[in-house]
């Protein structure tokens, strides 16, 4: 099992390598890293009140529909947001960047 799991690791950090994972981090990608539930919200709302426009217009009785969809899109980001913070600690601990 543990070698199952260290192989998926290592799968996924060499796809990461060839996509540019290995690069400095942005500013914004330094703020989300450090902010993943924040990420999460500021997605959800923006996503839930669009979601509730649309549905105001089609079924105007259902806003739980709204409010699912723009927690998932929330959700979404906000473990982009994990991923991110997981990519520059490997940065940090393989020494090609400082944290700065």
């Amino acid at each position: 099992m543990a070698n199952w799991r260290r192989s998926l690791a290592d799968g996924f950090w060499a796809w990461d390598r060839s996509m540019g994972g290995q690069r400095r981090p942005t500013r914004i990608q330094k703020w989300v890293a450090r902010h993943p539930i924040g990420t999460g919200f500021c997605v959800a709302v923006p996503f839930t009140l669009f979601f509730l426009l649309l549905s105001r217009e089609e079924e105007p009785d259902d806003p739980l529909f709204a409010v699912v969809f723009g927690l998932i899109m929330g959700l979404v980001f906000g473990l982009t947001a994990v991923s991110e913070r997981l990519r520059q600690r490997r940065l940090k601990r393989l020494g090609i960047w400082d944290g700065s």
